[in-house]
């Protein structure tokens, strides 16, 4: 497989983004890859890498782009560390539903545009924070994204608030598949529960 490093231009900035493509250069189905909150760095990339040997051209963007290029994080990341907290929700704030709504159609017309992307739909696939960005990408194009994947995804379901992921399901045409974590405090079994009602 062939990795290459790319900027894309959206509507709010520049994304970086890495692009795996087969060294024979046939077409394969297409997979947006959503990372988690750590974003491009070499544990997504071999993650990446190992989805596309696979048999897919996998395009990876860093979604945190309005806050910060790759690496995003300077310091190691500690759960419950105060540093790290903060780090996350000024990586997460900007991401609401409008940005994904400008963000994601340039993704997806990327993948799309390259020639060894197969003609046809697409997959996206999200880890914790990108599990419901991936879900968000199956309903902005549910002509486009046959299938949605998230792992461990984190927020899917928030009860009152009107920017939860969830309440894109309608617009859904996508199979879906959810692989949640356990003890999770951002997804616990209540809102798994509602979530897999939705």
């Amino acid at each position: 497989m062939n990795e290459k490093d790319l900027q894309l231009t959206v509507p709010d900035g520049t994304v970086d983004a890495v692009l795996f493509t087969p060294e024979d250069g046939r077409p394969l189905p297409g997979v947006l890859f959503i990372p988690d909150i750590g974003s491009i760095r070499d544990t997504m990339r071999q993650m990446a890498l190992r989805l596309a040997d696979k048999g897919y051209t996998v395009l990876m963007p860093n979604p945190f782009y309005r806050t910060s290029r790759p690496p995003v994080f300077s310091f190691p990341r500690k759960p419950g560390d105060p540093a790290t907290m903060k780090r996350i929700q000024e990586l997460a704030a900007p991401l609401t539903p409008e940005a994904l709504e400008r963000d994601l159609p340039v993704y997806l017309e990327t993948l799309i545009s390259q020639p060894t992307t197969a003609k046809g739909k697409v997959g996206a696939v999200g880890f914790c924070i990108g599990g419901g960005i991936a879900l968000r990408a199956a309903a902005i194009r549910p002509d486009l994204v046959g299938a949605a994947a998230s792992f461990h995804g984190g927020g899917l379901y928030k009860s009152n608030d009107p920017q939860s992921p969830h309440l894109v399901l309608p617009r859904v045409k996508a199979r879906l598949y959810f692989g949640h974590a356990t003890e999770d405090k951002s997804m616990d079994t209540d809102a798994i529960a509602h979530f897999e009602r939705a």
